[in-house]
């Protein structure tokens, strides 16, 4: 009888994980504006404006893809996990916390990439990025830790585990990486969350 609670309250979490990335990969298109008509000067056609919301394609597409890689990776993490506890609920409301935060930075960084401050805007982009690795590898720790909340039996490769922890723990460092550079280039700190996005997400899978 516990094991088949722990697994339902386990269901449960990953139903409502879903639903919030489901939102806020959702919300991601509102930061790419609408060319406004009367706004458009003579000289100025639509395919011109479109081209130059580019800085809004590229947010949107960086956000997008982190956000799918981290929805892809808690289902990893979940694949493992059998249990919860308080702690554990909290950590994965933290995680959610800041995902669903991220369409802010994602409007700001596309709104000011070619603006003066867009060193700023550029921080506070890769630095939520940096603080939601943070969050996942702070979720997967307690929940690893000692096979704390962990599912035993032969079902349970630790060379799995192992594999998932480092990739956890690579993570952070490389978007505090994103982080600096932003202060060099704004640009190339989206660029380079992007390329994070890919290699964290989608690369690193444990083989069968």
């Amino acid at each position: 009888m516990v094991k088949s609670f722990a697994r339902k309250e386990t269901g449960r979490i990953e139903a409502f994980s879903d639903g919030v990335f489901a939102i806020a990969i959702t919300l991601l298109v509102l930061t790419i504006k609408v060319p406004n008509a009367s706004e458009l000067g003579a000289d100025q056609s639509l395919s011109s404006a479109l081209l130059a919301l580019w800085p809004h394609y590229l947010a949107f597409v960086t956000s997008f893809v982190t956000v799918l890689a981290k929805w892809v990776n808690h289902h990893r993490i979940f694949t493992f996990v059998q249990r919860s506890d308080h702690t554990f609920l909290y950590l994965n409301g933290l995680v959610l916390l800041l995902v669903t935060f991220l369409p802010f930075p994602t409007a700001l960084v596309a709104e000011y990439l070619l603006h003066p401050e867009a060193k700023v805007a550029g921080a506070v982009f890769s630095g939520t990025f940096f603080g939601i690795a943070i969050a996942f590898k702070g979720l997967w720790h307690y929940a690893s830790k000692n096979g704390r909340l962990l599912g035993g039996g032969r079902s349970v490769d630790p060379q799995h585990i192992d594999q998932i922890t480092r990739q956890f723990s690579f993570g952070p460092f490389m978007y505090l990486a994103a982080f600096a550079v932003s202060f060099v280039s704004a640009g190339l700190s989206v660029v380079f969350c992007l390329s994070l996005a890919v290699i964290v997400g989608f690369k690193g899978w444990p083989r069968k």
